[in-house]
């Protein structure tokens, strides 16, 4: 009997993934305690299962080494940066995983960040619920210059829903897209050529030891004082306290941050700043992307390979 494992809290609340899960695999086990599983107790969870669902649990060398029965890991989810894979594979544990599965959710939510920080929206929300009646002037996201950093699935899909806006859409990655790039309108740029140019950054990266960090705070200071910058990738990839030290001056109009450093975040005074929107980590949360990541994880279950740079997954 093959025996499954559910790590994901997402996944494991989900009625219509667990019914789907269940249907194939009758005897697995999902994490209903609420709580995020690491060292021991993500051990202790998975010991004696063949195949795994994980979601942000971090899997690295000493977790591969406790469970010698392990051999497949699927992922519920796109970001692979909480997996050694180098251990992985090392290991012989083969990986599921498809990209892509939560790109229009990761989209949508950047276009509404963009456009809450141009127009002041959360903090004119605040302001009238405390009874005042301000009318912040505004900008639209029509026409603006939007600089996309990492141009893979969610970023392709930020440039497409920015054609509707008439946006000059500048693109910086360490592939080349020229037939999509064309086909598109879309203008490959240098990193700090777009940082220098754009109204509008937003980040789709994975983070790895070449993007954490990669907007130091020197580069931070190749935006422009009206620009705004959006994170909805991932934490790490931007020096968290020298952005606070630009919102705060109004050396930088605004910032968006779906993801953090550490997450929840610590530093909570970045993100009460009336000049910067947080969510929780939301931008794979759409019904439809939860519904896309989860059958992918249940079909990686089955469809999976041992992992290979510059081969699988993409980006590794």
């Amino acid at each position: 009997m093959i025996r499954v494992a559910v790590t994901s809290r997402s996944f494991s609340r989900h009625p219509v993934l667990r019914r789907e899960l269940l249907a194939r695999y009758p005897d697995a086990v999902f994490n209903d305690s609420g709580l995020v599983l690491a060292g021991n107790a993500l051990i202790g969870f998975l010991d004696g299962h063949d195949k795994a669902i994980t979601g942000l649990e971090k899997l690295d060398a000493s977790v591969f080494a406790a469970l010698p029965k392990l051999k497949i890991v699927s992922k519920y989810g796109v970001g692979f940066d909480m997996i050694d894979l180098a251990a992985m594979a090392k290991a012989g544990v083969r990986l599921g995983w498809t990209g892509g599965t939560n790109k229009r959710s990761v989209a949508e939510l950047v276009i509404a960040l963009a456009i809450g920080l141009l127009r002041h929206i959360p903090e004119s929300s605040c302001a009238l619920q405390a009874g005042a009646w301000p009318q912040f002037p505004g900008r639209q996201l029509s026409d603006r210059v939007v600089g996309i950093v990492g141009c893979g699935h969610v970023g392709k899909d930020v440039s497409l829903l920015l054609r509707s806006f008439g946006c000059r859409v500048l693109a910086h990655d360490i592939r080349d897209f020229p037939d999509f790039y064309k086909r598109h309108g879309v203008e490959p740029a240098g990193l700090e050529k777009l940082l220098r140019e754009s109204d509008v950054v937003t980040l789709h990266l994975p983070l790895d030891a070449s993007t954490r960090i990669i907007l130091s705070a020197e580069r931070l200071g190749l935006m422009k004082r009206e620009a705004i910058l959006i994170n909805a990738a991932r934490g790490g990839l931007v020096d968290e306290q020298a952005l606070k030290a630009m919102l705060k001056s109004g050396r930088l109009a605004g910032a968006a941050f779906d993801v953090f450093a550490e997450e929840p975040p610590v530093d909570l005074e970045l993100a009460r700043l009336p000049n910067f929107i947080a969510t929780p980590h939301i931008g794979g949360a759409a019904e439809e992307a939860a519904l896309a990541m989860g059958r992918a994880a249940i079909n990686g279950l089955e469809d999976n390979r041992i992992p290979e740079p510059g081969v699988y997954p993409e980006g590794y």
